[in-house]
């Protein structure tokens, strides 16, 4: 007997057997994986949890996969960092980090692709592909190579350096597309229908995709002794993510696993592509953007597929959203590293200068417990980043040298 039951849509509660699909043929609502929830709490415990891999496989009973042939990495149950420094700063009293900058690829992609190329293998897919701003681009090239898969690319041409000679290791194909996410999105969409026998991660097998994010959920509440936080603050792009960890936590509660899972989401998103925290701010409709401006890349998506849910759970759990500037992102970079010694792209600074916006507005409390996904490595961004550092000054390798350099830095600081 299997603990996945099919797909069901989101909207209208039509079902569907376990395929390769996306979309509601009813409705056209989106479709998410559909668990047999009295096996899987006859079959799983906290005990059997912590005896397994240090991956996000040791929480396979709740993914939608059959068998132990997994396409794994090694992705996921990173540190959570009780970042007692930048907490210090910012005035809260218990503020955690879970760090993804130290997964495979160095984003927390590895999570949802590990589970994506799983299954399309389950599936007996020829080969995969996705859509990217470039950490997912990496993950899917890197698990392709793992699965014995080609692996089709498309990414807005724009994106940085760093990610494009990354993922160009892994040898996938790589189609380089003028314009925006969404152009790239729409093209590899059309791809995807014209070959049945290929897997796109994040679109023709994304309701299995979506499912790798939960883990995030899984991996704090166990760390924190299988309590769930007060509150959470995500990035938000398309919004899949955000989503993905608040139905962790409430899928934990339904099987007792944690006490509660009535906790306040709220995202970050950067202010020259926020179609979802703008919605939040301003309790309207999410609108789709076109015109993009934000060195945060991997965020830049300006029709955010879950933005619309995205948007209910924030405000539904009491939450709120911040949109940073450019400017504050890379001054939440150089500050998480520099109270906490973890280097992120600006994706993890949109969440961390979101973090500091929302704690200054009072939507955050100092007693909260509260906890802050930073999902890439600041080494993707590298020529991003280089604008806004001082390089060091040469000087010859003498004693002398050294002590007027060392006066010098002394009433810098």
């Amino acid at each position: 007997m299997s603990h996945v039951i099919g797909l069901k849509c989101r909207e209208c509660g039509a079902e569907y057997p376990a395929n390769i699909q996306n979309t509601c043929y009813e409705c056209f609502g989106p479709l998410e994986v559909n668990y047999d929830w009295e096996y899987i709490k006859e079959h799983i415990s906290r005990e059997k949890i912590e005896k397994g891999p240090n991956s996000i496989w040791r929480y396979a009973d709740l993914l939608p996969v059959e068998g132990t042939d997994y396409v794994d990495l090694g992705a996921g149950f990173n540190k959570l960092h009780h970042a007692r420094n930048l907490g210090k700063e910012l005035g809260l009293k218990e503020l955690y980090i879970l760090d993804e900058s130290v997964n495979p690829t160095n984003s927390f992609k590895d999570r949802v692709t590990s589970v994506a190329v799983t299954k399309a293998r389950e599936f007996g897919a020829t080969a995969i592909g996705c859509a990217s701003t470039g950490n997912l681009a990496s993950a899917v090239a890197a698990h392709g190579a793992k699965a014995g898969l080609p692996a089709y690319i498309f990414i807005p041409s724009s994106i940085e350096l760093g990610k494009i000679t990354q993922m160009s290791a892994y040898n996938p194909n790589i189609i380089a597309v003028e314009g925006t996410y969404d152009d790239a999105n729409r093209l590899a969409s059309e791809v995807a229908d014209m070959h049945p026998d290929w897997a796109f991660v994040n679109i023709t097998v994304r309701p299995y995709y979506t499912e790798g994010s939960k883990t995030l959920a899984f991996e704090t509440a166990e760390q924190l002794g299988w309590q769930a936080p007060d509150h959470f603050v995500a990035p938000l792009a398309s919004g899949a993510l955000l989503c993905s960890i608040k139905r962790g936590y409430d899928e934990l509660a339904k099987l007792g696993l944690i006490d509660s899972s009535n906790i306040r989401v709220s995202g970050a998103q950067p202010l020259g592509c926020s179609p979802i925290s703008c919605a939040v701010r301003e309790d309207k409709e999410v609108i789709p953007i076109r015109e993009l401006n934000t060195i945060a890349h991997s965020l830049a998506i300006g029709n955010p597929a879950d933005g619309y849910y995205a948007k209910n759970v924030i405000l539904d759990s009491g939450g709120y959203a911040a949109s940073p500037t450019d400017d504050e992102i890379i001054d939440a970079i150089f500050l998480l590293a520099r109270t906490e010694g973890i280097f992120t792209e600006p994706a993890g600074g949109t969440t961390v200068a979101g973090l500091k916006k929302l704690v200054e507005e009072g939507r955050i409390d100092p007693d909260e417990r509260t906890v802050v996904y930073v999902t890439g490595n600041g080494l993707k961004a590298q020529d991003t980043l280089i604008q806004h550092i001082k390089m060091p000054q040469a000087i010859k390798p003498t004693f002398g040298e050294f002590e007027k350099q060392y006066e010098q830095l002394v009433v810098a600081q």
